[in-house]
């Protein structure tokens, strides 16, 4: 009965110490998510200055061709490039699995760029070969330099005409839900920025050029925005897997308790009865 009481006892204290790497985790993931979320704010305000500037070259009274490409230049085709946020660490759910399930049916054809160490490990295992990945970085500082090797890594398929249109999918965080989200990355649909409020700057540069240029950064701007969403996200899944893993885990340690102070009942009563018995035969024998 004493060896029970310490085994119960013991797998008690594991729980609790496990129950506090769960805490730890959650919290880790609760500032990281909320740090995200205020700097895509910034990198929204950021696009949003760059597409005033692309209205303004391109002027009030200018009609606006439907598109521009951010690559160099290429004959339109329907060579179609996907990149795809995954989830870069584990115990987050099925939030890789989400993001895969939803480009299962994508042609063959289609160039895949790949983010997050997790999501490539169940990726391979599914057999997708993303023409380039990259692990999503465990701090938000490191996103920026994501983005850009992302942008090298896209333009560079484009010079090699592998592709000539990009979506971007990754997952967005909605009335505390997980929600997927794909949106066309470029070419860029100059009729959908801000109309021009005033009239077009004085510019040394070709409007062509500039909004060429712009429109780089633009598209970069847009790739970082996508990658905070996904940072964001995963931690919020992490979140919510270690908040059902608490949950279990309080269970688990009522139950145990509950075990535990049974046992001692039991002891306690097998012990009142040994003694009992004691009694009841030492006076037998003085008899």
């Amino acid at each position: 009965m004493t060896e029970r009481l310490a085994d119960i006892s013991t797998r008690i204290e594991g729980i609790r110490e496990l129950g506090a790497v769960v805490n730890a985790m959650k919290g880790i993931a609760a500032a990281r998510a909320h740090v995200a979320r205020e700097q895509v704010d910034a990198v929204d305000s950021y696009a949003a200055t760059i597409a005033v500037a692309m209205s303004r070259v391109l002027g009030p009274n200018i009609e606006r061709p439907g598109i521009a490409k951010t690559g160099p230049d290429q004959d339109a085709g329907n060579r179609m490039g996907l990149l795809v946020f995954c989830a870069e660490q584990g115990f987050a759910g099925v939030f890789s699995e989400r993001v895969l399930d939803s480009i299962s049916g994508a042609s063959g054809a289609e160039t895949l760029f790949l983010i997050g160490t997790r999501g490539l490990s169940i990726a391979t295992s599914r057999g997708l070969k993303p023409h380039w990945s990259a692990p999503l970085p465990s701090h938000t500082p490191s996103i920026p330099k994501l983005a850009g090797d992302i942008t090298t890594a896209i333009y560079a398929a484009v010079a090699a005409r592998r592709i000539d249109c990009l979506d971007v999918i990754f997952t967005g965080w909605q009335a505390g839900r997980p929600a997927l989200v794909r949106q066309c990355l470029f070419p860029i649909d100059l009729a959908n920025l801000p109309p021009a409020l005033q009239d077009r700057p004085l510019m040394q540069l070709q409007p062509t050029t500039l909004i060429a240029s712009l429109g780089q950064d633009y598209f970069n701007a847009q790739v970082c925005k996508a990658a905070l969403h996904a940072f964001a996200a995963e931690n919020e899944a992490r979140m919510e897997a270690m908040s059902s893993a608490g949950t279990q885990i309080a269970r688990e340690l009522e139950t145990f308790h509950a075990t535990l102070r049974r046992v001692r009942q039991e002891a306690i009563t097998a012990e009142i009865i040994e003694l009992g018995t004691g009694a009841v035969t030492a006076r037998d024998r003085r008899l």
